[in-house]
């Protein structure tokens, strides 16, 4: 079965700078658009921020627009998770638990299918036909009490939560530190939880040159052991997906060098990518890519697997990086070839709000949709071609900022 996640969490702070944009321009009214492509649009208006739900029949052309379209979401904060042919909108509670939407299509257009409530969560992926969700401790228990990860599953066979339980926040790190986990994502029968280790809510560490991923059973979420390495700072950044699994097999995992402590960068080892190979459990010692020397100064800061080894990989000048500071440059990554090739008719990274997080591939080794919501107070699809590493302005969206493209079945 085809799987693929999204996720997001809203800037508002781009909706003000966008709004203004978008009042000084009468826009014609745009017709639905159904298809098989769902674009989650948070509009620019600023007392209007919840999500609008669009679809569209294509990535490369064409125009779609929230005004008089689309299934409005509740609440602020959203993330997404598509798995097989249903889209799951997920509301992230601040603490609290969330609503949840399964949608599928029909004749093009989005098809409400179950509402239930579920845990506020900091890491999802799909793993066999459930949705693995982990609520992720912060802080430490109080004296004598356990640390302790919650993790919970959703059939998405019966759109409900089938299974919870607990596990040991503090063993994975095995350095007295709460392992986070940046994300999660299944590798054969195991769950992978890639972590960087934190001393508390302001996420510093006092082992800021190592990596970890803990490896769990499925579906009992038995801890099994961590995967570690030294040469390497931690693998992905908060709610940002770090590994990337290949057709063979074989995992890669993107490390952006931005471990802090006392509010400082403090990463020695350069921002890098790792293997581990098909069928182990044990970082490839044989195989490391020094990004920052590949890319000729740049951090890598995420990826969008696309197929055939190949990523669409964000980049961020080294001199700049930060642990929140996402690239607004983009490259073609080739993981078993180790070469890094700057994307050419992109926007220049002072004329780019922000790309989008959630992005998607038909993974054919070729083609990438990244969404660009530009200062000029426009806003596109744009379709990457890794093939001859150029970008192409695709779908056009008005009346708010994309924060998910995705394809369901």
């Amino acid at each position: 079965m085809k799987t693929t996640m999204t996720k997001t969490l809203l800037a508002l702070a781009f909706a003000a700078v966008l709004s203004s944009c978008d009042k000084k321009k009468d826009r014609e009214a745009i017709p639905e658009n159904p298809g098989n492509y769902v674009l989650a649009v948070t509009p620019t208006a600023i007392e209007n921020v919840a999500d609008y739900l669009l679809t569209a029949s294509s990535l490369d052309e064409g125009k779609v627009s929230i005004v008089g379209n689309g299934v409005e979401q509740d609440g602020t904060y959203r993330y997404y998770v598509t798995l097989g042919n249903k889209f799951f909108s997920m509301l992230y509670g601040q603490g609290s638990p969330g609503a949840v939407t399964v949608y599928d299509v029909k004749a093009g257009k989005l098809n409400k299918l179950n509402d239930f409530v579920a845990a506020t969560v900091q890491a999802f992926a799909p793993v066999n036909d459930d949705i693995l969700m982990v609520k992720v401790a912060r802080s430490f228990a109080a004296a004598g009490a356990s640390t302790l990860h919650t993790w919970y599953i959703v059939d998405s066979k019966t759109n409900v939560q089938t299974a919870e339980g607990t596990i040991d926040a503090l063993q994975p790190a095995g350095n007295g530190e709460i392992a986070h986990f940046s994300w999660l994502k299944q590798v054969g029968n195991k769950v992978f939880a890639p972590f960087f280790s934190i001393t508390g809510r302001n996420f510093f560490t006092k082992y800021p040159d190592q990596a970890g991923i803990a490896v769990y059973s499925y579906p009992g979420m038995k801890y099994e052991k961590t995967i570690k390495d030294t040469r390497t700072s931690f693998i992905g950044r908060y709610f940002t997906d770090g590994l990337g699994l290949v057709e063979n097999g074989d995992v890669y995992a993107f490390s952006s060098s931005v471990a802090t402590d006392d509010s400082k960068l403090t990463s020695t080892k350069p921002s890098s990518i790792t293997r581990i190979k098909a069928g182990t459990t044990e970082f490839d010692q044989s195989y490391l890519m020094n990004f920052e020397t590949a890319s000729n100064g740049y951090v890598i800061t995420n990826w969008l697997y696309i197929g055939q080894n190949k990523f669409i990989a964000n980049m961020e000048p080294k001199a700049t990086k930060g642990a929140y500071v996402t690239g607004k440059s983009l490259a073609i990554v080739d993981v078993v070839n180790k070469t890094v090739s700057a994307v050419t008719g992109f926007p220049e990274p002072a004329a780019i709000v922000d790309l989008t997080d959630n992005n998607y591939s038909p993974k054919d080794g070729k083609t990438g949709y990244v969404g660009v919501n530009l200062k000029d107070g426009t806003t596109w699809v744009y379709k990457i071609d890794a093939s001859n590493h150029k970008a192409t302005k695709g779908l056009q969206v008005e009346g708010g900022l994309i924060t998910a493209i995705q394809h369901l079945q």
